[in-house]
């Protein structure tokens, strides 16, 4: 597992990483990031994928398993080991909270097949913002099929007229009350692109009350004022929370 992360110079001058926050102890799955995809398990594959992309600084896995951390060492890969923590969030800002970087991308470990265009969309949005508005970047992706948008596994988003997330929800939003309109559902995929300042600010927050709801911590940055730039992608992978997507998964490799 070379880390052939370098990053291409013409990408500019921000320093990125990408961190890719692991617990062994999943409440759907427990154990899923060491189920075999392939020839590899989920979080070598994460892992890999992410390193492939050449758009970081770079790549890590931070965990508080050591049987994760032995995974991604003994194979070549860089890993830290953190405390226990809720949310990939809070995870993330114990990793970095020594190393100089300017953005912080967290790929979701259960993720193995997110590809370098949607990455590179979330690291233009900073390059762009040079008034440094955007707090935070993710991925959003249209649902068609009823049976995906009424799944509580998949995360719904809903955004204003500029793009930024107003609410995210396991629930369907919007509710189609009026049935004259056609109605759009978006997915939001666990992918996050952070201004470190942000991700500080948010390892210190408590967490509030619809999050704990819900149980989507980004709704700890928007209950907290923070701007959420979300960017659609046609991207389509396997999120792995059941074991069932994993079937799925395998089919792809």
């Amino acid at each position: 597992m070379e880390n052939l992360g370098t990053r291409n110079s013409e990408l500019g001058t921000l320093k990125i990483i990408a961190v890719i926050p692991a617990r062994y102890a999943a409440s759907r799955f427990p154990g899923k990031l060491m189920q075999i995809l392939g020839d590899k398990t989920v979080i070598s594959t994460t892992y890999q994928n992410v390193v492939e992309t050449r758009l970081f600084d770079e790549v890590f896995v931070a965990t508080d398993s050591e049987i994760i951390f032995e995974e991604i060492t003994k194979n070549g890969g860089k890993a830290v080991m953190t405390g226990e923590h809720e949310t990939g969030s809070d995870r993330i800002a114990e990793a970095v909270q020594s190393m100089v970087c300017d953005i912080v991308i967290n790929v979701q470990g259960d993720e193995p097949f997110l590809k370098t265009e949607p990455l590179k969309q979330l690291i233009e949005v900073f390059e762009n913002d040079v008034d440094k508005e955007i707090s935070l970047a993710s991925l959003k992706i249209r649902l068609k099929e009823k049976e995906e948008v009424e799944n509580p596994n998949n995360v719904k988003v809903i955004t204003d007229l500029q793009g930024f997330a107003m609410y995210f929800s396991r629930s369907v939003i919007p509710y189609p009350r009026e049935t004259s309109v056609e109605h759009f559902y978006y997915k939001h995929i666990g992918v996050y692109a952070f201004r470190k300042e942000a991700l500080t600010k948010f390892s210190t927050l408590e967490m509030t009350p619809l999050e704990i709801s819900e149980k989507i911590e980004a709704i700890r940055y928007l209950e907290n004022g923070m701007k959420i730039k979300m960017i659609e992608t046609d991207f389509v992978g396997v999120g792995i929370d059941v074991p069932e997507d994993l079937e799925k998964a395998r089919k792809l490799i």
